[in-house]
């Protein structure tokens, strides 16, 4: 297996008005961008989004006074929005977009790029074992 993933994300970008997406850990660390964004950023956005996740996590009580399992996260800015979306057992994967960006294409497109990284993260890697004659 390939572990750079981030020509997978690329894909998320196909959809006009996709800016960057990085996919995250848990714990706040950077497991891949998009070549667009610099690591230093990219490591950046990794960490505030795991606090993002973490403080969205722990409102589902404001919902329901049941256990609540978050789904996604996004954030509205005066140029842009963020989208934020598990990715599988402890990953997250995040996409930044314009304000005209179509939020119901962006986040088709982002649940499945979520089964591609899930498949691609939990596929062991192969080894090269060799056949002996």
């Amino acid at each position: 297996m390939n572990n750079d993933l981030s020509w997978m994300l690329d894909s998320a970008l196909e959809i006009p008005g996709a800016l960057h997406a990085v996919l995250v850990s848990a714990d706040g660390l950077l497991m891949a961008r998009t070549k667009d964004i610099g690591k230093d950023n990219a490591d950046t956005v990794a960490a505030a989004m795991s606090g993002v996740q973490s403080l969205s996590r722990s409102l589902g009580f404001f919902i329901d006074e049941g256990r609540m399992q978050w789904r996604q996260t996004l954030v509205e800015f005066d140029g842009g929005w963020v989208f934020l979306i598990s990715a599988g057992e402890g990953a997250y994967l995040g996409v930044s977009a314009s304000p005209d960006v179509d939020m119901q294409d962006i986040t088709f497109r982002m649940q499945q790029l979520v089964g591609q990284l899930g498949k691609a993260l939990t596929t062991p890697p192969r080894e090269n074992l060799g056949i002996r004659s």
